[in-house]
């Protein structure tokens, strides 16, 4: 992406944020799990879990923020083509890329400062395949009032806002195309991304609203373990081949540093 000069664009400077967290958040949870699953145990430290426990809320919560610019993205290129290089200019790519991150960063801080306060007396055994933070809440002998409702408050705040930023961005370029668009052809890819698109961020979003919107202690279900790996490893997974692989100049642009690497 780098080295070809028409990737540099806004469209694909997020992407590439994209890909960055994409990469870090199946990290912090899959190399653990798989290490238990050979070992036959699994064992963390408590400063373990909580950094485990706040990389993934830092990644999680930033890819959900991330995930609504790229759709305003989309927006703006196809609803106003004539506005798209003043609306997303450098400098505002920049500030709605480091606002994702931040966003993302001082979430996590939040939910490790209140978790790191409350009192574990045992037993010290969570029924999840990683630290997050319903089946490390269930371990606690004090109160955890005050943190299940920040984790509903803001924790499905942030997924909620994003995804209805994000599901009106995608309506409105449907409309747009309906109303406005007369080619068929256009219509059709359009269409096609769109849906790509939507599907992506619907296996991503609705985990996520389901599991952090509604906070209650206990152990988690198989159920609530099952929607944690639609969003923690399956969308990671189909980021690629949607956002990326599907799209011409990216596997233009792919061909090309290919045969520069394997035939100079």
């Amino acid at each position: 992406m780098l080295s070809e000069p028409r990737l540099h664009t806004p469209r694909y400077f997020f992407l590439g944020n994209l890909a960055c967290l994409d990469i870090f958040y199946s990290t912090v949870t899959v190399p653990k799990m798989l290490a238990g699953f050979l070992s036959g145990h699994q064992t963390i430290l408590f400063a373990g879990c909580l950094a485990q426990f706040h990389f993934f809320h830092f990644l999680g919560s930033s890819e959900t923020v991330l995930l609504a610019v790229l759709a305003y993205d989309r927006y703006v290129a196809i609803c106003n083509q004539l506005c798209y290089r003043l609306v997303m200019r450098p400098q505002a790519c920049l500030f709605l890329a480091a606002a994702t991150w931040a966003t993302g960063f001082l979430h996590a801080l939040m939910h490790t400062v209140m978790t790191s306060q409350v009192h574990f007396c045992g037993p010290n055994k969570i029924h999840h395949f990683f630290c997050d933070i319903k089946p490390l809440l269930s371990l606690a002998c004090s109160s955890i009032h005050l943190n299940l409702t920040l984790l509903s408050f803001v924790t499905g705040s942030i997924a909620l806002c994003s995804f209805i930023l994000t599901l009106l961005s995608y309506l409105y370029i449907i409309s747009f195309l309906l109303l406005k668009v007369c080619s068929q052809e256009c219509r059709r890819k359009a269409f096609s991304t769109c849906a790509s698109h939507l599907a992506v961020v619907s296996l991503f979003y609705m985990p996520v609203l389901g599991n952090y919107l509604i906070a209650f202690s206990g152990s988690p279900s198989e159920r609530d373990m099952i929607s944690t790996l639609m969003y923690c490893i399956v969308t990671q997974v189909l980021n690629p081949l949607i956002y990326t692989l599907r799209n011409e100049e990216v596997k233009s642009a792919l061909n090309k540093f290919l045969n520069r690497t394997l035939f100079p």
